[in-house]
């Protein structure tokens, strides 16, 4: 089988998952490729959308949430012929000509735009390839429900009314997880990788991260967390493609041993393995990997949107705990580091709700081997 994944550059979250979808495809011996949809419209267009949600996402926060709280309340300015969809759907024909040329019998979809530009393709060119949506969030996306694909995988199945509430029929939502790579379902024993990573196995590690693109008040947090925990707790701290965070951080804590700074990296399931506790803003698929680590969480408000959606679910689920303010999550850590009971029963509860791999289910799916038959949808 032939398989072609349509990611979309606006966050790692959604390539993170297209990742995870062609490593296990490829593992099965099927040829997969992925793609940026964005670039079927042109790779200028692509790379200003990519540009400017950096931009936006990294140093206009509140507009960033204020965007998309505006596009849940008006799913309609996704609707077929309104200036956004023509402007979505514009590299729609070249999309088709693709994938009829390249012989392809499934498109998965990790992002929205892409399940909406696919939906165009199977309008105007007729392909008859099976079509699928993954969901890197725990929500409904805005405009998910405009699209018309084959398949629907949600992360949880408590999301299905949700889904359904915003127009995607019932029969074709299939409650799978999100998909995370094959080393982010492996668990390395703590202390050997701590002793990996080069840290003192008897000391609490706190990993901080704010996405790929390393926004958030970091700067100001790790400068406090290096104040306020004990002597004998390491702090890693990932800025990303955050350049200027990093070489500030590196120049400010520069003699503070305890205080790893790191930029972009590839090895966060090994980091999250030696991590006692984790940071993080609540990006769906980063928390997703952390939760198949059984690392438990502190959540820091940074971006709103669909990110409120992921907090709430982890906090509601007890998967997680949450402080708004950058000054009062120094004490929160400090004291869930030193609680080594609480510690145990949220990891304890991550490994009883994220065991196995989505991806088994997703490619049942699609490749026939189940009892969802694309027939009766």
């Amino acid at each position: 089988m032939k398989i072609l994944i349509l990611s979309c550059n606006t966050g790692e979250g959604h390539n993170s998952c297209a990742a995870a979808v062609r490593e296990f495809f490829e593992h099965r011996g099927h040829s997969c490729e992925t793609a940026d949809v964005l670039g079927f419209i042109s790779k200028k267009f692509s790379r200003f959308i990519s540009k400017w949600h950096v931009r936006i996402y990294r140093h206009m926060p509140r507009l960033f949430s204020e965007g998309y709280s505006f596009a849940e309340r008006h799913d309609e300015v996704f609707r077929e012929n309104t200036p956004v969809y023509r402007m979505l759907t514009a590299g729609a024909q070249r999309l088709g000509d693709y994938i009829n040329t390249g012989g392809y019998d499934i498109v998965l979809c990790t992002h929205v735009f892409s399940s909406l530009i696919m939906t165009d393709v199977k309008k105007r060119c007729g392909t008859t390839v099976k079509t699928g949506f993954i969901a890197t969030d725990y929500t409904c996306s805005p405009s998910t429900g405009e699209s018309e694909l084959d398949y629907y995988c949600i992360p949880d199945e408590s999301l299905r009314a949700e889904f359904i509430k915003h127009g995607v029929p019932d029969k074709k939502i299939i409650s799978t997880g999100i998909p995370v790579r094959s080393g982010f379902l492996e668990r390395i024993d703590k202390s050997e990788a701590k002793k990996r990573l080069g840290l003192p196995e008897d000391h609490e590690h706190l990993l901080v991260m704010c996405g790929s693109m390393g926004c958030g008040p970091i700067a100001r947090l790790t400068k406090r967390l290096s104040r306020k925990l004990p002597e004998d707790m390491e702090i890693t701290v990932i800025c990303g493609t955050n350049e200027q965070l990093y070489k500030r951080l590196k120049r400010r804590l520069r003699k503070d041993s305890r205080v790893h700074i790191l930029g972009f990296v590839n090895c966060i399931a090994e980091l999250m393995d030696g991590a006692d506790l984790y940071i993080t803003k609540p990006g769906g698929l980063s928390i997703t990997e952390a939760a198949y680590k059984a690392l438990p969480m502190a959540f820091m408000d940074v971006v709103e949107g669909c990110e409120v959606h992921n907090m709430r679910y982890f906090l509601d689920k007890c998967f997680a705990v949450y402080s708004k303010a950058y000054r009062s999550m120094a004490k929160l850590c400090a004291d869930i580091l030193l609680d080594g009971k609480k510690r145990m029963l949220m990891a304890e509860q991550l490994r009883n709700s994220f065991s196995g791999n989505p991806m088994v289910k997703i490619y049942d799916i699609f490749m026939g081997d189940c009892d969802y038959d694309k027939e009766e949808i």
